[in-house]
């Protein structure tokens, strides 16, 4: 009986945290209450801690959080060879306070978001251990293009809609030439006596989202075109535009609900096991936290290229749209391109393929139509009428991804092509500007090539 209460006392003492009991414990009470099933792996670890552990921590706390604060600055910040761009932020910052040029602002403003978007990019691969790769792949898309949605919402806002097209525009072709280029051909480059396959369903379902956009994006140049300019054709062009739009994010929701419930495990990349020593570098929490910082200070870096953009062209005497189209979505998709190149470089095609082409599906599919479905609500007129060439491109952009990923594998020919696309393309936005403003002013054409 009385050994039968000691043993109950014990176990009652230990839940209560009796730290002065616990210490006059001899080995046999220990075994008593082992046989008893009261050992302290069964007791509930969160009691134990509250009563005993802060009588040890506590004067340690403060240095804890201090050391955990510096190795998560340390990843986050220095873990990176663009950390040395860090510097133009507050320079940017001091730039717009004291009123220097405008283009100053622009250039510093445009080398700020760069190690930005990058570490972006870090920060959604650590959450993404946490969510599993389907979840992480999402949030690396949608998070990598935080800085195009800032800049669009930005631009829609201080009404400068060609400004709002052209980076859009710009950030599918850069996600599907320059990014999945540059990344079929340096993975291809380090594998060279590796046979490098993917899933060809999950580029395909991309593949048929993309050219439902394109559809929609062809309709309102085509209707123009049909019908002719004037009045009623601008209005009915608008509304086809925004029924277009709600169009496409309908079949946005059903791709995401397609990829996240129903066919999730199409889309689970597949994984190695040599691998799975990887690990996250800092906290869940910690990775998020940053990731709300840095996407404020996306954000207010946004506002001063959107408002520059103009004075930045003057300056250089390079066009808008050579600006939008090609520079912005290059900083922008800053965190795709590292990604999705890492990926490349260990033979994880199926990463590679869901970050660029998931990124190029979003910016078509949602944010596009989500610009035009705001601008409707600020009684602002924006169609998805993107003119003849920036429609053109797109559309042979979409057809030579489409037709590169067609047979599921990959080598860096394929890589190459597409690349090399992307410089033609960038080539044609960087002259097709001048030749029209020196002619409307009478000039005669004294370009890059002439004599």
């Amino acid at each position: 009986m009385d050994r039968h209460y000691s043993q109950v006392q014990v176990a009652s003492d230990l839940e209560n945290g009796d730290v002065n009991f616990k210490v006059g414990l001899n080995r046999n009470n220990i075994k008593e209450v082992c046989v008893n099933g009261k050992t302290p792996q069964n007791i509930s670890s969160s009691i134990m801690r509250k009563k005993s552990d802060p009588m040890l921590v506590s004067p340690n706390v403060r240095f804890q959080m201090l050391g955990h604060f510096l190795t998560n600055l340390q990843e986050v910040i220095l873990g990176t060879k663009l950390a040395i761009l860090f510097p133009a932020i507050p320079l940017a910052i001091a730039a717009d306070y004291y009123k220097f040029g405008r283009p100053w602002i622009f250039a510093l403003s445009l080398l700020g978001l760069t190690p930005l978007a990058e570490r972006v990019s870090f920060l959604t691969e650590q959450i993404a251990y946490f969510t599993g790769p389907t979840v992480g792949g999402l949030l690396n898309a949608t998070c990598g293009n935080a800085t195009e949605l800032i800049i669009a919402m930005f631009a829609l806002y201080q009404n400068k809609i060609h400004v709002l097209k052209y980076s859009l525009l710009g950030s599918i072709l850069s996600n599907l030439l320059l990014v999945l280029g540059t990344s079929l051909l340096c993975g291809g480059l380090a594998n060279l006596r590796k046979e490098q396959r993917y899933d060809r369903k999950q580029a395909d379902v991309n593949s048929l989202l993309l050219l439902l956009g394109l559809l929609c994006h062809m309709l309102p140049l085509m209707f123009r075109y049909a019908i002719g300019e004037g009045t009623s054709t601008a209005y009915s062009t608008l509304q086809l535009s925004r029924v277009s739009s709600i169009v496409m994010l309908i079949a946005y929701v059903a791709y995401i609900f397609f990829q996240l419930k129903t066919h999730r495990q199409m889309f689970d990349s597949q994984e190695e096991e040599e691998d799975e020593e990887e690990k996250a570098v800092i906290g869940f929490w910690s990775a998020f936290t940053w990731l709300v910082g840095m996407t404020i200070i996306i954000a207010l870096l946004s506002e001063y290229v959107v408002g520059t953009i103009e004075a930045a062209s003057d300056s250089w005497g390079i066009s808008v749209s050579f600006i939008s189209i090609i520079l912005l979505p290059i900083v922008g998709n800053a965190a795709e391109h590292a990604g999705s190149i890492i990926f490349a470089f260990k033979n994880k095609l199926d990463i590679s393929l869901g970050v660029a082409l998931g990124s190029a599906s979003q910016i078509s599919m949602f944010v596009v139509p989500l610009c035009v479905v705001v601008a409707w609500a600020m009684h602002v007129h924006m169609d998805l009428d993107f003119s003849l060439l920036e429609t053109g491109s797109l559309a042979f952009t979409i057809i030579i991804t489409a037709f590169t990923l067609q047979d599921g594998t990959s080598h860096y020919m394929k890589g190459m092509l597409l690349f090399l696309s992307y410089i033609v393309i960038a080539a044609c936005f960087f002259v097709h500007k001048i030749p029209q403003n020196q002619i409307s002013e009478g000039k005669p054409f004294t370009g890059l090539f002439a004599a």
